[in-house]
């Protein structure tokens, strides 16, 4: 897990500065019989917070031998604290304004925002420990359907079951969840599973205990996978290098153990009858700071006139960023359908009918569902994106919103 040093010294100014605001305000707005028990609780919990903050991001967290864990819950439960206190803040902000505009205000030394920031704070704090005990357990099934008529009639309703980002890690030794969600997988009869990457948080060995469970997916064509950023062995500060690659390669063993076949910048033909489809899988293909190792030209070579990027050939790909769609997929290749996860909708999002929004959509415009792209002008068959939000948690053990954990099924229709 890394935090940067940008990232902490905001989170100080910003904390600190709420403190000292509150204080100031409990002694300015609140009833003296009561003030003083008042300030010291805001004191002493402010301490408090401030302690466990300190002992949090002084633990080591890039260790191999360490669990990420218990640092994930406690900058979670310091940052749903101040978040409620953020919260009451803007809304004293905004009651003081008031009052300036006020004539009556210096009579009435009233702040009419404390209030409703008393109760929006703790609405807050109880949004963020619900998404905590309820959200992360409640599997989302999604159903799509994708028409072309590049599709072959021997792949009419072809039933694919994508999911993503699983982050095994983060759930210790505890595999309830795994175990629910492999059954949901296999609940949907998947003709294939597809997983697109970030098994992990941070090594090999925290897959142990899931493989079992994992091994139960089925499905007539297979289970098959690409890796993730987290799943190259890069978040921990190895005492060996080549204690990395043995970890990685361990990672591919393993999925080969449990049934899955692992496509790292490679591709397989699926057949039915006479006909047959591309599936294709590259590496992750990382924006900065994630690691660049997909190479879509090696996953597909041009092995005859026949055979490229841009043929007939009914293609889908597996890549773990769904900025490598806009990026390169789009521009060099007719690949009908990209399956991709890696944003987590940033494990928070808010959903309406024909609306979503996650705060995702800062860094990725692609974050979460189903996206076309028609500018090669095939209006007919335009190429399609899907961005499954993840089963897992990551830096915060919880999903906030609508961002419940996913599985995305996906019928494939010829036109």
């Amino acid at each position: 897990m890394r935090i940067p040093v940008l990232t902490m010294i905001i989170l100080f100014l910003l904390t600190a500065g709420t403190d000292i605001y509150i204080f100031f305000d409990i002694r300015r707005f609140s009833r003296r019989r009561n003030r003083r028990l008042y300030e010291w609780i805001q004191i002493v919990t402010a301490a408090l917070c401030w302690a466990f903050l300190i002992v949090t991001i002084s633990l080591p967290r890039r260790d191999e031998e360490l669990s990420i864990v218990h640092v994930m819950w406690m900058l979670y439960a310091f940052l749903s604290v101040y978040a409620a206190k953020w919260l009451y803040t803007l809304c004293s902000l905004c009651g003081r304004g008031f009052m300036l505009l006020s004539r009556k205000a210096p009579k009435l030394r009233k702040n009419r925002g404390i209030i409703p920031g008393v109760v929006l704070g703790l609405a807050v704090l109880a949004f963020m420990w619900w998404g905590a005990f309820y959200t992360t357990h409640r599997i989302d099934v999604e159903h799509i359907t994708i028409e072309s008529d590049r599709l072959p009639a021997s792949f009419n309703g072809l039933r694919i079951v994508q999911f993503s980002d699983m982050h095994v890690g983060s759930w210790g030794n505890d595999t309830r969840f795994a175990e629910r969600f492999v059954d949901s997988i296999n609940a949907q009869k998947p003709d294939i599973i597809l997983f697109t990457g970030d098994i992990v948080n941070r090594r090999t060995t925290e897959l142990a205990p899931f493989m079992q469970t994992l091994n139960r997916l089925k499905a007539r064509y297979g289970v098959y996978s690409v890796l993730g950023n987290h799943d190259y062995g890069e978040y921990i500060t190895w005492r060996n290098p080549s204690d990395q690659a043995v970890n990685n390669a361990l990672l591919a063993a393993w999925e080969k153990q449990m049934g899955w076949t692992l496509l790292n910048n490679e591709s397989r033909f699926l057949h039915a009858g006479r006909d047959s489809i591309a599936l294709i899988g590259v590496e992750n293909w990382g924006d900065p700071p994630f690691g660049q190792y997909g190479d879509l030209r090696k996953a597909y070579p041009e092995v005859s006139e026949l055979q490229h990027l841009n043929d007939s050939t009914f293609k889908i790909l597996m890549t773990h960023n769904p900025a490598h769609w806009t990026e390169e997929v789009t521009r060099i290749s007719n690949v009908d359908l990209t399956l991709s996860g890696h944003t987590h909708a940033m494990q928070m999002s808010l959903k309406a009918p024909g609306w979503q929004w996650s705060p995702a959509e800062w860094r990725y415009p692609m974050w979460g569902g189903l996206y076309k792209d028609e500018t090669r002008g095939a209006k007919l068959n335009p190429m399609w994106l899907y961005v499954n939000i993840g089963a897992g948690e990551v830096g915060m053990p919880a999903r906030m919103g609508a961002a419940y954990p996913e599985i995305t099924v996906i019928n494939l229709k010829r036109k």
